[in-house]
């Protein structure tokens, strides 16, 4: 008797469960292993409308470490509508994507950023890491290294209320995430891209940062950096020669004139062509739009002030 192709994928999935092995590195985030929902809880087709947005906030710890996590997310309603806390989310699968601020930054600081991708259809994290968020009164820039860790540990927690009957994400979330951070949270992007890390982790995007020591030697997944030419926190040569040496599909936006993330702003220039670009690295990714794809390779969705270059 022929076997569902559920049970099939069920049954695929336990045995590679079961193989394979638990190992975890001193500093970086700890191993997951695949589950059954993780091999067939996909999104739709990428959205062609623009959602409005919901706004919620978690209070997440990780052991003594408090991580309270801001979160956009496409809400109910009609396209283009404002920025609504505790919104009915919308109908539908929407992937993660977690962003990590950078030395004295906070979630506030990515809130138009957020908003736009949000709106585009993307479920947006932002956790406040303890020691190196604006006004911490134990500020300590080398805890850095401890926020992989911290990162995976978010993650983890949104993807469950996805599985959580009666929470507002229950159904809602798609196990399909990417990692992505500015400044020193690009840094803390990087140290997530290790060995064992968690495979629903499918692209990353590092915002004028740096690479942690042991980044990137994992399994590879698509990489963007976005990088002003004209920063002086963390050089551009900096944010180059971390792409030079990846030997992962990559793409580097590189923002003309622009300084140290100032093309987060919406009120600034290269506000429109950074979002344009990491939107559709984001819809190729965890929606799978080819379109998207081929668009950042034309430099289709790109204006003046940027160039854009890809090894996918």
């Amino acid at each position: 008797m022929a076997i569902p192709r559920r049970l099939f994928i069920l049954l695929t999935t336990v045995a590679l469960v079961v193989s394979a092995g638990c190992t975890r590195s001193e500093s970086g985030p700890p191993r997951r292993v695949a589950t059954a929902a993780d091999s067939v809880d996909w999104p739709g087709a990428a959205p062609e409308q623009t959602y409005p947005v919901g706004l919620r906030t978690l209070a997440l710890q990780r052991g003594d470490r408090p991580l309270p996590t801001t979160i956009w997310y496409p809400a109910a309603g009609p396209p283009g509508g404002v920025l609504s806390p505790g919104a009915e989310a919308a109908v539908g699968r929407f992937p993660i994507v977690l962003l990590s601020h950078g030395l004295g930054g906070q979630p506030e600081g990515f809130a138009d950023i957020a908003q736009a991708l949000a709106g585009d259809g993307f479920v947006v994290a932002a956790p406040a890491y303890p020691y190196t968020k604006k006004e911490s009164p134990a500020f300590d820039r080398h805890d850095v290294r401890h926020q992989p860790a911290d990162a995976a540990f978010v993650l983890d927690e949104i993807a469950k209320l996805g599985r959580r009957m009666g929470d507002p994400f229950a159904g809602r979330l798609a196990a399909r995430m990417c990692a992505a951070g500015f400044s020193a949270g690009g840094t803390t992007t990087s140290g997530m891209l290790t060995p064992g890390r968690d495979p629903r982790l499918k692209c990353a995007v590092i915002i004028s940062g740096r690479v942690m020591e042991g980044g990137y030697t994992g399994q590879a997944v698509p990489v963007l950096f976005v990088h002003g030419d004209a920063d002086t926190v963390v050089a551009y040569s900096v944010g180059r020669g971390a792409y030079d040496k990846l030997a992962w599909p990559k793409a580097f936006l590189t923002m003309k004139g622009c300084g140290h993330g100032e093309f987060l702003d919406s009120k600034r220039a290269g506000f429109a062509p950074a979002r344009a670009a990491i939107t559709d690295f984001l819809r190729w990714n965890l929606y799978g739009d080819t379109a998207a794809r081929k668009r950042m390779s034309a430099g289709g969705t790109l204006s003046g002030g940027t160039v854009f270059e890809d090894q996918f």
